[in-house]
């Protein structure tokens, strides 16, 4: 049974953990857990420094903020956690709660983009404006939005292999997802930095090869017509060289003399 509700937002107040469900809005889905357990010791001898945010629910309390505090006092064993209960709308909770993931840096690019996506649509407004309410510049929003693109796979294959979001966004530029995996793997596989990654990618992107065409001549006379030159030079230079010419079925055949002594 939960106890009488605080009547006064604003107070720091003990609250039974339980009585605390996680954030509908809460955009970090991975959880360190070796962090989480140096948090949870550091809880059981120091206490919990800083209360977690809370807003009141027909049925006890929504966590606003303080997602990594709440697990780590439940995997300390503790009942009852300190809380700050404020009032908050669904749009507000939203933007506190990937605002602190966002300046702790607890969240990685994929689930930043997915929360600033999100609110974005909750605001029902442009990328700029969106940007102007978080004190983000425009491009800086655009670019995070762009990492949605990739697919599972290969958000996965960045974070698997802790590739950067620059090196994320690098792939961007390639349009065959086939192309995106083969670059990424590469980048784990051969542990490339963010600029070596962009160098593979900008190869990827050249224009292939032309191949050099053979152009044939098909027109005969003008070998027979060489032949005949070089005879005559010949002869003109004072070498008796001869040149029989004789037609036959499908073909021409030159025999050809040249005497080696004069």
């Amino acid at each position: 049974m939960l106890g009488k509700k605080p009547k006064e937002a604003g107070k720091v107040v003990l609250l039974e953990i339980d009585s605390i469900q996680p954030s509908p809005f809460q955009a970090r889905k991975i959880f360190d857990e070796q962090e989480l357990e140096k948090l949870a010791n550091s809880i059981l001898r120091n206490g919990l420094l800083q209360p977690v945010t809370v807003r009141k629910t027909k049925t006890g309390y929504e966590l606003v903020a303080g997602e990594r505090r709440l697990r780590a006092c439940k995997q300390a064993g503790l009942t009852k956690i300190p809380a700050i209960i404020a009032e908050h709308s669904d749009l507000s909770s939203a933007v506190l709660g990937l605002e602190e993931n966002t300046h702790r840096q607890q969240l990685n690019c994929f689930e930043q983009a997915k929360g600033l996506r999100d609110l974005i649509q909750m605001w029902g407004c442009t990328q700029a404006e969106a940007a102007k309410r978080l004190g983000m510049a425009q491009p800086t929003l655009a670019n995070k939005l762009r990492l949605l693109s990739l697919t599972e796979k290969q958000q996965k294959l960045c974070l698997d292999g802790n590739l950067t979001e620059r090196h994320a966004r690098a792939v961007l530029a390639l349009d065959s997802d086939a192309e995106r995996d083969a670059v990424l793997e590469q980048a784990v596989k051969r542990e490339l930095t963010v600029h070596q990654t962009e160098e593979l990618v900008q190869r990827l992107l050249l224009p292939p090869v032309k191949k050099k065409r053979i152009v044939l001549v098909r027109d005969v006379r003008i070998f027979l017509n060489t032949i005949n030159h070089a005879i005559q030079v010949m002869v003109k230079a004072g070498i008796p060289a001869t040149a029989v010419k004789e037609e036959k079925d499908g073909y021409i055949e030159y025999t050809v003399h040249i005497p080696t002594a004069i």
